[in-house]
């Protein structure tokens, strides 16, 4: 086995040992006999509390309408021509919509109240159809993670970037990963079962009764404590950093695994107390609970704990998954439950269908992203990802077109061309010359490439027919898939929100 401490990473974290809670025993009064509180009081009052959350709920899906129903306001700085139009499935977190401008963008869910087809597309779960996307649809934004409602190989091939929040939500699933340690080591979840649907009735919820059946059958309900033990965490990014370091901080151990660190990411970890896998099979071996965060990829994350590296763990190993059910192989799970090779328990989120009912098997739904604060980071990340794209080309947090980011030479008075074109050899030079025999100077340019998609932003000077060019461009170059001329937004007259879009599959738009 091989683990390795990554001393070099040299983050500003502090060990923090949790301290022992201690258990608060109320002074015993003399004895006598309580009101006896009866099933309907308790039922009255979850369902006071559901009709509270629920109302919640409904206000703020009121103002998500009533921010995207707005009328266009005139846009700071006087201007008043037209604002980039924005569709929106599923309620928006206000906070997020509101970073869009008034009179330099208008948001909607209603197509009808777009002055003109969108420009971009904002959603959250909608799952999305390809029909639904139109040809002037530049991009696309998931406020959330992961995208497995958005047809992204057909948004790739019509070279429309999908974008997502990566860490928008990150402290929210850090909270609900401790919450799910504590679940799988303590009995929480199935001794409020037990005492509900057994003590409950089976003393008539006498007071007297109850407590000391309580009090007599809490050894049925015997857990373990956290604090040092091993926690492997799966994925190193921004929820499995976070996880990390709450784990040190409640006096665990942890080793993480992940083979695609990101340098960034790096900086972030506590590598001077934190032990890193060369393998996740070395992570298995060692580990008393595994938590994993990773993106769900067929072919790659698909099965990643299998009923191969299974073997390799701790017979008491318990599994904590608010990734994606895929990622772990819940039939080869289940017979190892069958076979007595496992005892510890699976934490998702996440339903399984070959562990449905399974007693190790502890399903809650789908809470990862569920707070208020959550949505309202989600949509605000969102939101920016989306402007800056519009307004500069800028590409960040997509997951089908690379990292794109080219800053504009201060008092820069002209063009930017952004395009998006297939991933061949020589197209770049094809680009480069044709710009030449219209006598146009390349002031700075960038030109980057994912998979079998590349994306190219040049600067240069004032042009008289912005369109005429891309067309021309397009003609010269077969493997364009679209482009978009930008000025400066908002204040040139180069063109306005909308303008000067080529998309060759929908031969102009």
């Amino acid at each position: 086995m091989m683990l390795h401490a990554t001393a070099p990473l040299t983050g500003k974290a502090v060990a923090c040992k949790g301290s022992r809670s201690v258990p608060c025993v109320a002074p015993r009064t003399t004895a006598r006999r309580l009101p006896v509180a009866r099933a309907t009081s308790t039922e009255s009052d979850e369902i006071a509390l559901l009709e509270k959350a629920l109302s919640i709920a409904k206000e703020r899906a009121a103002k998500a309408k009533e921010v995207a129903a707005a009328p266009p306001a005139t846009a700071a700085g006087g201007y008043s021509g037209p604002g980039f139009t924005i569709k929106t499935f599923n309620a928006i977190s206000p906070v997020g919509l509101e970073r869009f401008p008034a009179g330099k963008y208008v948001v909607s869910g209603d197509d009808a109240k777009l002055p003109a087809s969108p420009m971009a597309i904002m959603l959250r779960s909608h799952q999305l159809k390809q029909e639904e996307v139109p040809p002037t649809v530049r991009c696309i934004v998931r406020c959330g993670a992961g995208v497995n409602n958005i047809p992204v190989p057909k948004m790739t091939e019509l070279g429309i970037p999908v974008f997502n929040t990566p860490g928008a939500n990150a402290n929210a699933v850090k909270e609900l990963v401790i919450c799910g340690l504590l679940l799988a080591s303590r009995g929480i979840l199935e001794g409020n079962k037990y005492t509900e649907e057994v003590i409950y009735k089976e003393e008539n919820m006498d007071y007297d009764k109850v407590a000391k059946r309580i009090e007599k059958d809490k050894a049925k309900f015997v857990g373990c404590e956290i604090e040092g033990k091993t926690l492997g965490v799966v994925g190193l990014g921004a929820i499995g950093g976070r996880v990390v370091n709450a784990a040190l901080a409640l006096g665990m151990k942890v080793v993480g695994y992940d083979p695609v660190l990101s340098l960034d990411a790096a900086w972030k970890l506590p590598g001077d107390r934190m032990a890193r896998a060369e393998s996740l099979e070395d992570l298995l071996k060692v580990s008393d609970y595994v938590t994993v965060h990773v993106p769900y990829i067929k072919g790659a994350t698909h099965h990643m704990i299998n009923g191969t590296n299974l073997k390799q763990c701790k017979p008491n190993v318990s599994f904590l998954n608010f990734s994606r059910t895929e990622i772990i192989d819940g039939e080869a799970l289940r017979d190892m439950y069958k076979a007595g090779r496992l005892t510890g328990k699976y934490i998702s989120d996440f339903a399984d269908p070959f562990l449905s009912g399974h007693p190790k098997h502890l399903v809650i739904p789908h809470l990862g992203a569920s707070t208020e604060e959550a949505e309202d980071n989600s949509a605000a990340m969102a939101a920016e990802t989306v402007k800056d794209f519009l307004e500069t080309g800028t590409i960040r947090n997509s997951v089908n077109f690379p990292q794109t980011v080219l800053d504009k030479k201060p008092g820069h008075i002209g063009g930017r061309l952004c395009i998006v074109n297939k991933n061949e050899a020589g197209v770049l030079g094809q680009i480069t010359t044709f710009l030449g025999t219209q006598n146009i100077n390349i002031e700075q340019q960038i030109n980057t490439s994912r998979g079998d998609i590349a994306y190219t932003v040049l600067d240069f000077g004032k042009v008289e027919d912005p369109a005429g060019l891309q067309a021309g461009l397009a003609k010269a170059c077969p493997a364009i898939i679209s482009s978009r001329f930008i000025g400066n937004v908002f204040d040139d007259e180069l063109g306005q929100p909308g303008t000067y879009f080529y998309v060759k599959w929908a031969n102009s738009a």
